[in-house]
Parts: structure tokens; sequence; C-alpha cells
């Protein structure tokens, strides 16, 4: 029997020496993420739309002593991801956690909840939450997993929502490309694990963000909405940033396929 009493162990919970990209980490559960890794000794590169958000996140943890990389960038344009990611890699020299948390409608939506029912719509309406959600995913971990395959070390994890777990009637295509991303993962999970690459998805319930600040501010639909969930609140951005952090971090190197509910009980995972 090895004696390991008198060896010092490392957190099996830290991130250092790890980079980790985190897309629409400009604000709400990304920049969480991103300074959740920070905090646990991550280099952290920054992803957004919009270049002054990622400046704004980067600045903020670079604040507190840590390593910080803005990268802007569309996910749904493979060539750009594509190019991001190249220059990366130069900066940065790997990419060993790739977080898929860019969503909604993209950066052009005006709300998560502005859509008219699905019999109304067609593909000019759908392409923006197909592209986002799920082409915006396919994009950037096409374009990450090569490295990570070379290395045979590497995390993927997908940001869904327990829209694409039980479904929303207000939310059909969101919840047919979350479900879609949920699907994705588990086949390509099965596909990259002899090259010890875990991927793996956090479905989010109603979070505490700007994206439904209509919601977060009129107090009588906050309550209709949270009777659905035994734990009456609303997510916060560090509820999803600990277990994507905890997914990120060799303490969950043997869990791939899965699909984690942080959701307040709103649904349950058996």
């Amino acid at each position: 029997m090895t004696d390991t009493a008198s060896r010092p162990s490392a957190s099996p919970y830290t991130l250092n020496g790890q980079v980790v990209l985190v897309t629409g980490a400009g604000r709400g559960v990304g920049r969480a993420v991103a300074e959740r890794c920070a905090q646990q000794g991550a280099t952290v590169v920054v992803n957004d739309y919009y270049a002054e958000r990622a400046s704004e996140t980067a600045a903020l943890i670079t604040a507190l002593g840590q390593v910080a990389i803005p990268a802007t960038c569309d996910v749904t344009d493979l060539a750009a991801v594509t190019e991001m990611t190249a220059r990366i890699i130069e900066a940065a020299g790997r990419i060993d956690v790739l977080v898929n948390n860019a969503g909604n409608a993209g950066p052009s939506a005006s709300s998560l909840f502005d859509t008219p029912p699905f019999w109304e719509t067609g593909p000019e309406q759908w392409a923006p939450w197909l592209a986002t959600n799920f082409f915006g995913v396919l994009n950037m971990t096409r374009a990450c997993l090569p490295g990570m395959i070379e290395r045979r070390r590497g995390r993927v994890i997908n940001v869904i929502s327990d829209a694409g777990r039980v479904g929303e009637a207000a939310l059909v295509v969101y919840s047919g490309a979350k479900a879609g991303v949920a699907g994705f993962s588990r086949g390509l999970a099965k596909a990259v694990g002899r090259h010890d690459v875990t991927v793996n998805c956090v479905a989010l319930g109603s979070m505490n963000t700007d994206s439904v600040s209509e919601v977060t501010g009129n107090p009588d639909l906050v309550k209709r909405v949270l009777a659905g969930y035994p734990i009456r609140r609303l997510g916060e951005p560090e509820d999803a940033a600990n277990m994507i952090a905890f997914l990120a971090s060799p303490a969950a190197s043997w869990i791939t396929g899965q699909t984690y509910p942080v959701n307040g009980g709103y649904s349950f995972a058996v």
C-alpha cells in the first residue's frame, strides 16, 4: 500500500495552471464563471460579442491580482471563432477548459421572452436561437477540441437551460436548441473520453441576471415564478459558477456525458 500520509496534497478543486475560456463572459453567469475560475487559479479568457464587456470583466479579475485575457468574437461565425482561438493559443499557450455559456438569441435580442407562438414563426425567427445556443456551441467546441485531444486532457462544459430538459411553452425553439446541446454533449463525451476529455452540461433554472430583468423587476411575477421552486429564490450567477468550476477541476475527472440541473429544485434529475 502506498503511504500518502506524509505527502502534501493539492486541492482537487484547484485550477492552477489551467487556461479557461468562457464565452459570453461579459456579464451575468459568464462573468461569475470567469471570476470563480480565476479565484481558483486559472488564467481566464473572457469572451464576449462586445469588446467593452469582455474588457470590463477582464479588468475586474486583474484588479484582484488574477490573470484574465479579453477576447472578442461572435460565436456563431466559425471563421471568427477559429481566428480568435488561434490568437488565444498564441497568447496563453493552449485552452484546457471551454465553457460554452453564450446563449439566448444572441447580442441583438431585446428579451428572452419576446417571442410569438411557434406556429406564428418561421426560419427567420428560429435562426438566432439556433445560431447562438446550438451552432455557437458546435463552433467553439470544434475550434478548441483538437488541442485538447492532442494533449490528452480537456474539459468542455456547456451551459444549457431547464427549458432543454422539461420544455418551455413560450420558448419552444430555445428549448429545442438547448436539448440539442445536451444530446450533442452526450455523443461527444463518448467520442472523446478515450482522449481524457470530458464533456458535461449544466442546466440552469430562472437566474437573477440582466436577461430576465423584466421578471426580476416585477415582484408579483417573481412570486408566481418561484411558486414552482422548492427553494424560494432565483438562482444567482454564483450558483452556476460553483458547479461549473467543479466540473472544470480535477475533482470531476471521472464525470462525463452528464447534465447537472442547478435550478432550486424546479425539476429533478434521476
